[in-house]
């Protein structure tokens, strides 16, 4: 992670007051001019995908890469009009066969991963403030529906 504010060294060099160095050797005058920083930092919109998922992912995309290349060897001898060309043809379907394969692996994959340790959702602490408050409120109907009516209403009756 980079830190906010830092200056790399060719913009250093390049500033007029490369010659004022901070605490990190960053230059103080290139940073309090106002400017922003090249980029900034953003979090991840989506999570990271479970250690099996990009397994299978990682097998899959180098499967389809192989097959993508004997596929364009394949055309290209026959093209060229080789003898290779026939066997060439037959590893790239097999290759294809196997491709399919990976790539439903991965979603396969991804699926029992799901299954298997759900989605890990955490609601807003205004929903979960509402739910407990629901929860006090029926707790408290029970409470006074076991009650029934006092001993004082009893005898009064």
């Amino acid at each position: 992670m980079r830190r906010q504010g830092h200056v790399p060294g060719e913009i250093r060099a390049a500033t007029k007051e490369s010659d004022t160095r901070g605490e990190y050797g960053e230059c103080d005058a290139f940073m309090d001019t106002g400017r922003e920083p090249l980029w900034q930092e953003e979090p991840a919109v989506r999570r990271r995908m479970a250690d099996p998922v990009r397994t299978a992912a990682v097998r899959a995309v180098v499967i389809v890469a192989v097959t993508l290349v004997q596929a364009m060897v394949a055309f290209l001898c026959t093209l060229a009009g080789s003898w290779f060309a026939f066997p060439a043809v037959l590893c790239t379907v097999a290759s294809t066969v196997v491709a399919t394969w990976a790539v439903l692996d991965v979603w396969v994959t991804r699926q029992v991963w799901v299954q298997r340790h759900g989605v890990q959702s955490q609601p807003s602490s205004t929903a979960r403030e509402l739910r407990r408050e629901r929860r006090r409120v029926r707790r408290q109907q029970r409470r006074e529906a076991r009650k029934g009516p006092s001993r004082i209403d009893r005898a009064a009756a």
